[in-house]
């Protein structure tokens, strides 16, 4: 990191020794017991000096600017750029990950960008992006990292968004939201059987982070289901899953339903079919969700937003371009007055559906003398 040397190695809080002369980690439901020198499955959460630690602080696979909307947010600061970036490793085990490269990388070349909270803050400010947004990898496996950048990006008026599996412990949970703006949170799917063949995990504990966020919080929270043809995708599935969000989260909370393509360890699968979103989000608004989409797919009706009072089409979207804007300054419909939920400003953004890399090494500052 130019004009300062990256923390890379830095300790954490939620863990605990055991008397077996291992290190139990409290950062998250796998409570991975390690000896010294051992990593957890995340890859980035070690037992040195008998604690653990954060071992890629201030590293990360790279740095871009995305289109708010590729996240996917849609009702958070539409139309407006975001500084992106992420680490390696992850804390669950999924066998279809669409970012494989990353999230189960063991190599530390996968690192070979660095920055420090104030840096990224000072790009995200003069890149003239309204957030940073923790991405392509679990942020909870980096939480340290994370919450400093985002009190360094709060100090600039930059907003930050945390792009989550959602499975995290209570304690740690309410540091690192604490610290969030907005959060994607992935709800795989509505069984737990899933969460266990593919995912190596549990689904209880991403309910409870949905919940937590919802009631104990103002961070402004949607959720993508990624439908995998066979796994996740059936009526009776989906019916429920959608009943659950609007009883305990209500019908306000975004719903994107995102198509699978073949990847990773799950080669043999067929890629989602459109009908297959278009299906799911036919139950979802049936059960009285208001805002749902459709997603890795063009469909303009599916990516855009309506009234749930009149109908009126609020925010048109084709990918990741918005083509219509019907929503006055304080986030309503222009044509009944219906608010429509969301963290919206006077205007939408125009960035568009651009991919910009960023070299940090422009925004370090100089060494001290």
């Amino acid at each position: 990191m130019a004009g300062e040397v990256a923390k890379s190695v830095v300790p954490t809080r939620y863990w605990h020794r055991l008397d077996d002369q291992r290190v139990q980690c409290e950062l998250c439901p796998r409570y991975c017991r390690i000896k010294e020198g051992q990593r957890g499955l995340c890859f980035v959460r070690a037992c040195q000096g008998g604690e653990i630690v954060l071992t890629t602080y201030g590293r990360s696979s790279g740095f871009c600017i995305d289109p708010i909307e590729k996240k996917p947010l849609n009702h958070f600061l539409p139309g407006t750029a975001v500084l992106s970036f992420g680490t390696a490793g992850c804390n669950l085990n999924c066998r279809y990950c669409q970012n494989w490269d990353m999230t189960k990388s063991r190599e530390m070349d996968t690192l070979a960008d660095e920055a420090d909270p104030e840096t990224i803050a000072r790009a995200a400010e003069s890149l003239g992006c309204r957030s940073v947004a923790f991405t392509y990898n679990d942020p909870i496996i980096f939480m340290e990292y994370a919450v400093d950048v985002a009190e360094a990006c709060r100090a600039h008026g930059i907003k930050t968004v945390a792009v989550t599996s959602g499975y995290i412990c209570a304690e740690p949970r309410a540091e690192f939201f604490r610290s969030m703006d907005a959060a994607n949170v992935d709800l795989k799917a509505f069984t737990d059987d899933f969460y266990l063949r593919l995912c190596s995990g549990h689904l209880r504990p991403v309910l409870d982070t949905l919940e937590y966020l919802v009631r104990e919080t103002d961070v402004w929270l949607e959720l993508t289901t990624l439908l995998i043809p066979g796994e996740n995708d059936s009526e009776g599935d989906l019916d429920a899953m959608t009943r659950w969000v609007v009883e305990h989260l209500g019908p306000d909370v975004p719903l994107h339903f995102t198509a699978f393509h073949p990847d990773y360890k799950m080669l043999d699968y067929s890629t989602t079919p459109a009908s297959t979103l278009t299906r799911a989000r036919a139950i979802a608004r049936q059960n009285g969700m208001r805002y749902v989409y459709t997603g890795n797919v063009h469909d303009e009706d599916g990516g855009s937003t309506y009234c749930h009072h009149c109908g009126q089409r609020l925010i048109g979207r084709d990918w990741y371009v918005v083509t219509d804007w019907n929503l006055i300054e304080s986030g309503c419909c222009n044509r009944c007055g219906e608010a429509c939920a969301g963290v919206f400003g006077a205007r939408p953004g125009s960035w568009g559906s651009r991919r910009l890399p960023v070299n940090m090494r422009d925004f370090a500052r100089a060494p001290s003398a």
